[in-house]
């Protein structure tokens, strides 16, 4: 789950474990060189692969038995799904250096100030903030310039036949791929012939959003009105699937994400409050109950709160308090570190606006 390289994204939440990823990320860095091997050939597993995801879709047997046999291995993509060493620290503010920093910030004005107009548009359909949707295409492909040079094919093909049985959940995470290569397979059937291979992250998260096949199905909108979607070159059509996927997952207008909070050591009771991760189970009082202490603004707060915990190496943790719109922000990657950089940089591209833009999507 990149724009096209890896650095711990550092899943926190417990609930969410036994969901089904939409996305597939790991922080995004420089492009990656992929190392192709052999074709993975019409083996006994790809021809069972290949009636098992004909079956699914109802895609031509023979056609998707073609496509798997011509698919290439990547030997390198079985590591990089692999979860990093627990000798790795988390240490969120290390993890926010890579996002809220001036280039990508100057990336993020410039990008609203391309799509001004369809941000807004954005955030009157769907009732998402336009900084939302900023943060998160920042945070995914640093505004269109990291969308990832894997052959989507050859990665879902590697991961669907060849994932690392070492993983802690590799049969679980190996179903999940068989059945984004399935998606991606329908997807590729309604291509033109001749289109050139779709590229994306090493885990098959493709275009501006990095929408994983299974998501570009369910969410992704035809936002520029040509009558296609395309979220490999229509930032536009991005834009309005990211503001879809978050109001498909409850985003709820208005809301903030998060508060900040404080302890009354002598009451505390963080166990309690950690208990349910980054899922939203305590109301205002509960939570101040347990010993949090909240501002004036978050104690009119009429929803459910969470506790938030971000570690920070060998320094004291950070926490906030989030509220159900911090979790819809997960539902995109599943941790809370990636969620808090996307909220603090569309906040910072938004401080860095001219102040009439500000004012536009405010409206």
């Amino acid at each position: 789950m990149a724009a096209c390289a890896s650095a711990p994204a550092w899943s926190t939440t417990q609930h969410s474990r036994a969901a089904t990823h939409k996305h597939a990320h790991k922080a995004p860095s420089k492009a990656m060189r992929q190392v192709s091997g052999p074709h993975f050939g019409s083996t006994p597993q790809v021809i069972a692969l290949a009636h098992e995801l004909s079956e699914q879709h109802k895609l031509p047997i023979d056609w998707v038995r073609q496509q798997l046999s011509d698919a290439r291995q990547l030997p390198g993509v079985p590591k990089l799904v692999m979860p990093p060493p627990v000798s790795v620290p988390k240490n969120w503010r290390a993890y926010r250096e890579r996002f809220i920093e001036p280039r990508r910030i100057d990336a993020g004005v410039q990008f609203w100030q391309t799509h001004d107009s369809a941000l807004q548009r954005a955030q009157q359909t769907y009732g998402v903030p336009a900084e939302m949707i900023v943060g998160i295409i920042g945070v995914e492909t640093f505004y269109g310039q990291h969308k990832g040079n894997y052959h989507v094919l050859d990665a879902l093909t590697t991961l669907a036949l060849n994932f690392p049985q070492a993983h802690p959940r590799a049969a679980e995470r190996q179903a999940f791929f068989k059945s984004e290569l399935g998606h991606f397979l329908v997807q590729m059937r309604q291509q033109a012939p001749g289109t050139a291979p779709i590229t994306g992250s090493f885990a098959g998260a493709m275009g501006w959003p990095q929408f994983m096949p299974s998501s570009w199905a369910k969410f992704a909108v035809d936002f520029d009105g040509d009558g296609r979607i395309d979220l490999l070159n229509s930032p536009v059509d991005a834009i309005g699937s990211v503001a879809n996927y978050f109001k498909a997952f409850g985003w709820q207008t208005g809301m903030p994400t998060h508060y900040p909070v404080k302890f009354d050591e002598a009451r505390l009771d963080k166990p309690s409050l950690l208990a349910p991760d980054i899922l939203p189970s305590f109301s205002v009082s509960n939570f101040m109950a347990k010993g949090a202490v909240l501002d004036s603004d978050a104690q009119q707060h009429t929803g459910p709160l969470a506790l938030v915990e971000l570690f920070n190496g060998d320094d004291a943790p950070s926490y906030v308090a989030g509220t159900e719109n911090f979790y819809v922000v997960t539902r995109y990657n599943w941790s809370s570190y990636y969620a808090l950089a996307v909220i603090e940089l569309g906040q910072a591209v938004k401080a860095a606006m001219p102040l009439n833009a500000q004012t536009s999507t405010a409206r």
